[in-house]
C-alpha cells in the first residue's frame, strides 16, 4: 500500500491512504541509511492489522525543508498585511528565493486590502514574475483566488504574527476546524503536549500544513549550495546573468554588469536587487565545510 505521512510523533507515523489514517512504525533499516520518514513523505507501507502498519520505503522527494521539517511542499503562500506589521520586502524576497531553490512555488498574498493600497507591492512582484494576490480575510475579497490555488496540491502558509494568516486559513479552509477535530484523536493531538507539524486533507483535493515553525521558516542562511545558486534563486535576476561580461560577476557592483544595467533601465525591480545584494553579502563567506546540511 502507499500513502502520505500526515504527522510524525516520536517513532509513530500517521499515514493517509484512501481516506483512512494508519498508525505506522518504520522499518529498522532506515537507521542504516540515515534517512527517516518525515511529514509530507509519500511512502510504501504494509499493514500488520486493520489499524496499524509498517513504513517500508520512502518515495523520491520533491523537496525537504529542515526547519520546520516537512517534505514535498508544492506551494508556499507568503502572507503580508497592510500596516502592522507592514510588508517586509527583504523577508518576502528571502522566502521566494528559498522556495525557488527548493522547487516550491512561492505565492505572495497581501492581506487587509480593506485598510489600504497594495498596488505598488503588487507591481513589484508581478513584474518579478510571481503570482501575487491582494485579499481581505475580513470581507472575503480575493479569497476565491486563494481557494483556486490550493487545489490538488500540498500547500503551506507563512507570515509574521499580526498579518492575518490564521484569518486567511479560516476563510479559505472553513471546513478545517471540523476536520481538525475529527482527525485529532487519530493523529495523536491531545495525547502529546508539544505541537507537531502535520497535514490536513482539504475539500479541494489537497493538503494544507499546520506548522508552528512556519512563522520563522529556515532561510538557508548557512547553506553552501544555496550560496552557489543564489542568483538562480532570483528568476528575475538570473535571466540577465548570462549577458554579463565576466563569468565571475557577483551582480552586485561590477562595471558592465548586465543585472545592474537592468536595474538602471527599470527592467529589474530595485528592491529585488537590494534584497539579492543583502543576501549575497550574508552568504559570501560561507565555506563548504562550515555549511548547514
Amino acid at each position: 500500500m502507499n500513502g502520505l505521512i500526515l504527522k510524525a510523533v516520536s517513532s509513530f507515523y500517521y499515514v493517509d491512504c484512501e481516506d483512512k489514517v494508519y498508525e505506522c512504525k518504520a522499518r529498522g533499516n532506515f537507521r542504516k541509511t540515515g534517512i527517516s520518514p518525515v511529514v509530507g513523505d509519500k511512502v510504501d507501507f504494509t499493514l500488520t492489522d486493520g489499524e496499524h502498519g509498517v513504513v517500508e520505503s520512502i518515495k523520491e522527494r520533491k523537496n525537504i525543508l529542515n526547519r520546520p521539517i516537512i517534505a514535498n511542499i508544492d506551494k508556499l503562500f507568503i502572507v503580508s498585511s497592510y500596516s502592522v506589521p507592514k510588508p517586509d520586502t527583504v523577508m518576502i524576497d528571502r522566502l521566494t528565493a528559498v522556495c525557488i531553490f527548493n522547487n516550491i512555488e512561492p505565492i505572495i498574498v497581501f492581506n487587509k486590502c480593506d485598510m489600504g493600497d497594495f498596488e505598488n507591492y503588487k507591481k513589484i512582484y508581478n513584474n518579478s514574475g510571481f503570482k501575487t494576490y491582494i485579499v481581505s480575510a475580513l470581507t472575503n475579497e480575493g479569497i476565491k483566488d486563494i481557494k483556486s490555488e490550493v487545489q490538488n496540491c500540498i500547500s503551506a502558509f507563512v507570515g509574521n504574527s499580526g498579518v492575518g494568516k490564521s484569518s486567511i486559513l479560516n476563510a479559505v479552509f472553513g471546513e478545517l476546524s471540523l476536520k481538525t477535530g475529527e482527525v485529532s484523536d487519530k493523529l495523536g493531538r491531545g495525547r502529546h503536549t508539544t505541537r507537531h507539524t502535520q497535514l490536513f486533507k482539504t475539500e479541494y483535493g489537497g493538503y494544507v500544513a499546520d506548522t508552528p515553525g512556519f512563522s520563522s521558516i529556515e532561510t538557508a542562511d548557512k547553506n553552501y549550495e544555496f550560496k552557489l545558486h543564489l542568483a538562480e534563486s532570483f528568476p528575475d535576476i538570473s535571466k540577465f546573468t548570462d549577458s554579463c561580461k565576466f563569468t565571475t560577476c557577483t551582480h552586485t557592483c561590477e562595471k558592465g554588469c548586465r543585472v545592474l544595467k537592468a536595474v538602471e533601465d527599470g527592467k529589474l525591480e530595485k528592491s529585488r536587487h537590494n534584497s539579492y545584494k543583502q543576501m549575497f553579502c550574508e552568504l559570501k563567506d560561507i565555506k563548504k565545510w562550515n555549511s548547514d546540511k
